[in-house]
């Protein structure tokens, strides 16, 4: 079995391609969007792999792995956003883009390594479907917050939530790509 941080960085590897791909084709467009519309977007993904987890029937031919990596990247743009703010016109290249997603993700990554050290890996206990309740957990939390106008009183923030949100996806995605039966 490989380890944890290998595993993680080829997922977080393949998220770095496609975001990098669709900046090549869309630039930075989603500079504009504000943060509780890139959270209604990862809350969108959320519960479409809860949809395909609990139903039989699928209509579009796209499955979890895919919406994992929106989460992923849409998390990413989120604590982009939270660094450099909304904008009205798309303003980044390609290439300072990707430099903010490495940062983020690396920043990301630490934080996992500092948890799943305390933690003990428990996550690899889990079932993917346990993951995805996590993620939609930290999205009303992320939620609450927004409406809070971003204030807690004794709770984390929401790049926390966010981060955590990349960190159960990637565990999904490790789980998916061990057993893709493991549910």
């Amino acid at each position: 079995m490989q380890n944890t941080s290998e595993q993680y960085d080829q997922v977080i590897q393949s998220c770095r391609d496609l975001f990098q791909k669709k900046m090549k084709d869309y630039g930075s467009a989603w500079r504009i969007l504000r943060l509780p519309s890139l959270t209604d977007q990862i809350f969108i993904k959320a519960q479409r792999i809860r949809g395909l987890q609990q139903n039989d029937v699928r209509k579009v031919d796209e499955g979890e792995r895919s919406e994992f990596i929106g989460i992923i990247n849409y998390s990413i743009m989120a604590l982009i956003q939270l660094e450099l703010g909304v904008v009205e016109q798309p303003d980044l290249s390609t290439e300072k883009a990707v430099k903010l997603f490495d940062k983020h993700t690396t920043a990301t990554k630490s934080l996992m390594e500092n948890k799943n050290h305390d933690y003990g890996e428990a996550w690899r206990d889990m079932r993917v479907s346990s993951l995805t309740d996590l993620i939609l957990q930290k999205l009303l939390r992320v939620k609450q917050i927004e409406d809070n106008k971003g204030k807690t009183l004794v709770s984390e923030g929401i790049d926390a939530n966010y981060q955590d949100m990349v960190n159960y996806a990637i565990f999904a995605m490790i789980h998916l790509n061990e057993s893709p039966q493991k549910q």
